[in-house]
């Protein structure tokens, strides 16, 4: 009797043991490991800016050639063109976040007159239609504060262009200018205020060198190239999309 009472203890000893084991395999298992999703990249490659430009044109080595005329032909005399100040809209698009291409878009109007020994001539006015495509490098390591530089190329058509028709012994009768293609130069910096909007400083420098013809009195043939060769300073708003 005393034999199956120690027996019937043993088996209910080992019984309570395992029941006890799956509770103590529970407690002892690993923590589950949560990682945290990746962030969704929300970087675009598409960048608008909107500008108030100026454009200051350097007239200087431009040639007049007043046929008959010498006397009042270059190197005697010159053109002056005016400055203008004209809205701007710029298309970017980033390859990666350091190389982009820049479409420039805007219009400027300009106002054309003599200078030397045709000083006081008014010879007429034209407008430009300027777009110009750019190279460009942004540096990324200076926060918020975004600089970048470029170069790239232009090409310019003349439209509405008018002869003055001024009264007085000198009168231009006729005007024409010739498209053209030229180079461009650029540097400016975006300052981002968040990811998408950002204020916008820019200069760019273009080359352009179109070749005109003129009347004068409806008689007097007159040529040359107007070296206009502007330079662009422009301020606005940039955003990101």
């Amino acid at each position: 009797m005393m034999k199956n009472a120690i027996i019937l203890g043993t088996i209910a000893a080992a019984m309570a043991g395992a029941a006890w084991q799956p509770a103590l395999a529970a407690d002892l298992a690993p923590a589950p490991v949560y990682t945290k999703a990746a962030p969704v990249d929300t970087w675009s490659p598409w960048e608008l800016r909107v500008r108030a430009l100026g454009v200051l044109p350097d007239a200087s080595g431009s040639t007049v050639n007043v046929i008959g005329f010498p006397g009042l032909s270059s190197p005697n005399s010159g053109l002056k063109i005016g400055n203008s100040v004209v809205p701007e809209l710029d298309i970017s698009y980033f390859f990666s976040k350091n190389l982009a291409a820049e479409l420039i878009l805007g219009v400027t109007p300009h106002h054309i007159t003599g200078t030397g020994a045709l000083a006081g001539l008014d010879i007429g006015k034209t407008w430009l239609l300027p777009p110009t495509l750019l190279v460009q490098y942004h540096f990324t390591n200076f926060g918020a504060f975004q600089p970048y530089v470029g170069v790239g190329v232009n090409y310019t058509a003349f439209f509405s262009t008018s002869a003055a028709n001024a009264g007085g012994p000198l009168s231009v009768t006729s005007l024409g200018v010739g498209s053209t293609f030229g180079a461009a130069a650029q540097v400016g910096f975006d300052y981002m205020i968040d990811r998408h909007w950002g204020l916008n400083f820019d200069v760019k420098k273009l080359y352009l060198e179109p070749k005109f013809d003129a009347t004068v009195n409806n008689v007097i043939a007159v040529n040359g190239r107007a070296n206009i060769n502007p330079w662009l300073i422009g301020g606005g708003v940039a955003y990101k999309f």
